[in-house]
Formats: C-alpha cells, sequence, structure tokens
C-alpha cells in the first residue's frame, strides 16, 4: 500500500490557483484509476485506487497548505505507512511551467506544504515538483502562487496532469527515472517540453 498526497488548499475559490496544482494532479490519477469517491477522513478528503495491483490511497489534506502535514501524518499512521511509502504531488517554482521532476527528500525551497510535511513525518518522502514557473521577484510569489492559472497555460496543464496520471503505475513500482521519462516525453510529443 502506498499513499499519493496532492496539495493545496481547500474551497471553491482555491480550485484554479497553480499552489493547487497537487489537487489538480491527484484528481486526474483519481479519474484515470477509476478510484473511489473522495470522502472526508484524515483531515482531508481520501479516495482509493488500484494501480499496477497495488492500493493506493490518494488523499487531498482539507488543512490548508500550511499545515498539510497533520492530515498526512494522520494518513500514514492510520495505514502504519512510513515516508519511503508516500509521494507528496506538489507546484514547484523552481521548474518551468508545463514540466516535472522526482525527487526523493532534500530541502523544502520555501513551500509551505513540504515544511509542514517533514515537521510531521520527517524528510525522507518522493516529491512530484510540478513545475509553474516564478514570477521573476521574490515579492510577487505569494500573489502567483495563490493566482488563478491564466488560459493560456490550460494546455500544459491538462497534458501535465494527464500525463501523470497515464504514468503513475511507474511510481507504484518505484522506477522515478520511467515516470519522469515518459512523462516528458508525452509533455515532449504534445510540444510542450
Amino acid at each position: 500500500m502506498l499513499l499519493f498526497a496532492g496539495l493545496g488548499n481547500p474551497g471553491r475559490q482555491h480550485a484554479g490557483q497553480r499552489h493547487n496544482i497537487g489537487f489538480m494532479a491527484l484528481d486526474a490519477i483519481a479519474r484515470a484509476h477509476h478510484a473511489s469517491p473522495f470522502r472526508p477522513k484524515f483531515q482531508g478528503l481520501v479516495s482509493e485506487a488500484q494501480i499496477a495491483a497495488t492500493r493506493v490511497i490518494l488523499l487531498k489534506p482539507e488543512t490548508f497548505m500550511n499545515e498539510s502535514g497533520r492530515s498526512v501524518r494522520e494518513a500514514l499512521n492510520f495505514y502504519k505507512l512510513t515516508p519511503a511509502d508516500l509521494t507528496v504531488f506538489h507546484d514547484e517554482l523552481d521548474i518551468a511551467p508545463g514540466t516535472m521532476r522526482v525527487k526523493t527528500g532534500g530541502g523544502n525551497a520555501g513551500h509551505n506544504g513540504l515544511r509542514s510535511i517533514s515537521a510531521e513525518v520527517g524528510n525522507d518522502y518522493r516529491r512530484v515538483r510540478l513545475g509553474i514557473g516564478h514570477p521573476g521577484a521574490k515579492h510577487l510569489v505569494l500573489n502567483y502562487v495563490l493566482g488563478d492559472f491564466a488560459k493560456s497555460e490550460h494546455g500544459w496543464l491538462e497534458v501535465l496532469c494527464d500525463a501523470v496520471a497515464a504514468q503513475a503505475a511507474e511510481l507504484v513500482k518505484g522506477d522515478d527515472a520511467a515516470f519522469q521519462a515518459k512523462v516528458n516525453l508525452r509533455l515532449g510529443a504534445a510540444g510542450f517540453a
């Protein structure tokens, strides 16, 4: 069993924001793998899917980004999972829009959702870093991440989330390199990488 956690902020007013790309990716995984309906649990919304013959719990914390770790910790504890069983999908300022990178451990690069998770469960979990780009100056970051994706960005956003969902089996199998390569191949074929 594995836990996939997508990061974002709850509520309709936040649904289209760049900070919510983790929720968007998780929703795409749920659709692609015929997951059960999301239901309230662990201070979040939880669903289940079978991916590559493995039970995968999908979690969208509803604690707001800065407190995501509480929800993730509750889910890990309930299912008796370790940080090694956790994959977090989140927005990444330092990666170009419409691209993606995978890493395990490392710093949080100022991301409050990751900081909260690391404070609650440690740092040794896998991160799927979904590029949203940087607005160019530090003082613009808050409004940028809390701003909605522009209509002009919806093309790469949809392709990226669908590619992540289509290749989720590679994550389940623990083949991060194949996952990253196949997602980027799909993005390139669509003219976005």
